[in-house]
């Protein structure tokens, strides 16, 4: 239930909606309370004012019997629970209710006269709750005749009302509040629900809807909204990124298909191309065979000995280029074993340096002694390092640094044999270093653009990753990754297609 947004917006808007009115309301209803306490107070006030003024006009006259038939008139006041007057030492001495004259005053009462407050609300059996004032009654030069002038309160003035009335009113007003409370907290919480649903949550239904439908892949639903608020953006934005799909659907299946034709041409010239490298293959193993022994039979001195080596140098190009191409359309499936990595790339080191280009180039070989075995064909891994550390020494024809660096390396926990091939020749232009594993794609005047594609796919082929960095300050690296052989999967090599597609080789 709570799972949905507009549930949760609703109930918390209720929610704070309900904490907001009910604080409001109980402040109010204290508010209200103590005023009607106030306004009986204030009467009360007013009526002890009133009572004393009039005991004053009494004594004055000298008639003191009258003072109990003032205090018994103002008694009948059917809020009022008595009106007395009691000595300072707690005594009553005139009373609205004759038959306490005499006796003790109550003890909330007489803590009132000695408290600094001239009144307070106190429980008064069984009348209930009542609000008690006192007021002293000092003994003016007028009272001097019958009172003398040794005390300063001949007594104190005490009425004690009810409160009943009050605190029916009290209720009365905190019901009326309190339902009007709920009715607008009712009202309220109905109204938000109904806009958030209309606005909110009926667009949002609508959006989710569509979007399971481009998500089945129908790319022809829009939404229609009239809106301009943050709904009608979202909806707006949710149009425009189904019309770019749309378009970009069109743009792959355009491109998709144009691929397919491509590759399927791609794959006739392959055919094609093995063909014709098988047909002149044979053709070019006679014609080397035959200036072979042409040029054995005539002198070293004779121009005509070093004319036909550099055929024979072309017929060898030739032949190379042939056997690359064969390799590249249909490279032979490595025959796996656990070999010694290092073992290999010593041996191809020696090979490497019976180069003509070795002269000028300084060999380091950095080998670690605790590499595990590989899971790899030992002659076609020969294969990659020769290709790589002949492409190092022509990018160093003026001399510069080989170096060779094995380690272990660790992906996604699983471990793997690390060799880094590294030059200090001229490096790679970036605009080229990412089309160097491209077939065909070469920078030399007399390369085929096969021998890194070769390296590539070679390297794909035993589950192994290689990857370049180049810059101009520090020549170029060359990372080759292959498993380990306690890998688990490493029994079954990669299909050849499955190859092209991983790395674009």
């Amino acid at each position: 239930m709570f799972k949905s947004l507009t549930t949760r917006i609703i109930v918390t808007t209720i929610t704070l909606l309900v904490c907001g009115i009910f604080i409001y309301a109980t402040f109010n209803v204290r508010y209200q309370q103590s005023q009607l306490i106030d306004t009986a107070r204030e009467s009360t006030e007013l009526l002890l004012h009133t009572v004393e003024s009039s005991i004053y006009n009494t004594m004055h006259l000298g008639n003191v019997q009258d003072v109990s038939s003032i205090l018994s008139m103002v008694g009948q006041h059917n809020q009022l629970v008595s009106v007395r007057i009691f000595h300072p030492h707690g005594i009553i001495l005139r009373s609205s209710n004759p038959s306490e004259v005499g006796r003790v005053v109550g003890v909330d009462d007489y803590k009132l006269y000695q408290s600094p407050k001239n009144y307070g609300i106190f429980d008064l059996p069984p009348y209930g709750e009542v609000l008690g004032m006192v007021k002293p009654i000092y003994n003016e030069p007028i009272c001097h005749t019958c009172h003398g002038t040794k005390t300063k309160i001949i007594g104190i003035l005490n009425i004690d009302y009810s409160l009943k009335r009050t605190k029916m009113q009290m209720v009365a007003a905190s019901r009326i509040f309190i339902a009007s409370s709920i009715a607008i907290t009712v009202f309220l919480a109905i109204t938000i629900s109904l806009i958030l649903l209309k606005f909110v949550k009926k667009p949002l239904d609508r959006i989710i809807e569509k979007m399971s439908q481009v998500e089945k892949g129908d790319l022809s639903v829009r939404i229609q909204y009239n809106g301009k608020d943050e709904i009608g953006r979202l909806i707006s934005s949710f149009n425009s990124m189904v019309d770019r799909l749309d378009v970009a659907k069109v743009e792959l299946e355009q491109f998709h298909f144009q691929q397919l034709e491509r590759a399927d041409r791609l794959a006739s010239i392959g055919e094609m191309a093995a063909g014709i490298a098988h047909e002149i293959k044979n053709p070019l193993a006679g014609i080397s065979a035959a200036i072979t022994i042409i040029r054995d039979d005539i002198p070293v001195v004779d121009p005509r000995n070093s004319i036909l080596g550099e055929v024979l140098q072309q017929v060898q190009r030739l032949d190379k280029t042939v056997n690359d191409l064969l390799f590249f359309g249909k490279p032979s499936l490595p025959e796996l074993s656990c070999i010694d990595i290092n073992e290999v790339l010593n041996m191809t080191c020696k090979f490497a340096s019976q180069h003509r280009s070795v002269m000028n180039i300084e060999k380091q070989i950095n080998l670690a002694p605790d590499l595990p075995p590989v899971y790899a064909d030992g002659k076609q891994m020969q294969q990659v390092f020769l290709n790589l550390i002949l492409n190092a020494f022509q990018a160093m024809a003026g001399g510069g640094t080989l170096t060779i660096t094995t380690c272990k390396a660790f992906r996604q926990d699983k471990e793997f044999v690390r060799i880094d091939v590294a030059d200090t020749g001229s490096g790679i232009p970036p605009q080229i270093l990412e089309k160097i594993f491209t077939p065909f794609f070469t920078t030399k005047a007399q390369g085929t653009g096969l021998g890194l594609p070769i390296c590539c796919k070679l390297v794909n082929l035993h589950n192994g990753d290689i990857r370049v960095t180049s810059d101009d300050h520090n020549g170029s690296v060359f990372t080759i990754e292959l498993p380990a052989c306690n890998m688990n999967d490493s029994d079954v090599p990669r299909r050849e297609d499955e190859t092209q597609q991983d790395t674009g080789c």
